[in-house]
């Protein structure tokens, strides 16, 4: 499994970071947000699904994707033990995790970070995606845009509020790649900070 690491010389928690289904490890918006998270005392491991490491567009099936969270989240344990440990990730990515984490618990994760979680496609509005979020017994932070083309605002608050453990903070402005409108008044990078702020405030 390809790596790669963010961490502060002494962190005070750890989050496993998977990838989206576009774009791997190393794509800009996963480094720059594994800098500001490091940046603010979260280690950050980042790690590549098989399909992106073998070059395949199509993504793995759950069953494949799920064990390479499992394998992420071993990882992160080994190198950081004792620290709390956190997981999830860009849509595809943190979907995969809560999917393995309602499955059966991952050893150690003490909650999930959502970014941008993929409820539905693109102009087909559903919940079903979410039925297995019943089924995780750790907190979750959802972090969503409102211009999120793959989670309309007002399905993931019917989501989310009824789950005792989960938390949405709203970005205003921000698509599901947490880019904004020049017309907004918000920068990309203005956003990228509070996902940092809020996501470490939380986990800490």
């Amino acid at each position: 499994m390809q790596t790669l690491v963010d961490a502060p010389s002494s962190p005070r928690a750890a989050y496993v970071l998977a990838h989206g289904a576009g774009a791997g490890m190393a794509h800009a918006f996963m480094a720059d947000v594994a800098r500001e998270l490091a940046q603010r005392g979260i280690a950050v491991l980042r790690y590549n699904f098989p399909f992106m490491e073998q070059g395949s567009k199509r993504p793995d099936s759950p069953a494949v994707a799920q064990a390479a969270v499992r394998e992420a989240v071993a990882e992160a344990a080994k190198r950081w033990p004792g620290l709390p440990l956190y997981a999830g990730g860009k849509s595809f990515g943190g979907r995969m995790t809560s999917q393995a984490q309602a499955k059966a618990a991952l050893p150690g994760v003490r909650g999930l970070v959502f970014l941008g979680f993929p409820l539905h496609a693109a102009k087909q509005p559903s919940t079903e995606r979410a039925k297995h979020l019943e089924q995780v017994k750790v907190p979750m932070l959802f972090l969503q845009g409102t211009r999120d083309a793959l989670a309309e605002l007002d399905l993931i608050r019917q989501v989310v509020t009824p789950i005792e453990q989960a938390t949405l903070h709203v970005v205003e402005a921000a698509d599901h790649g947490f880019e904004v409108l020049k017309r907004s008044g918000r920068s990309d990078e203005e956003v990228l900070k509070e996902l940092a702020d809020t996501a470490a405030e939380w986990m800490q």
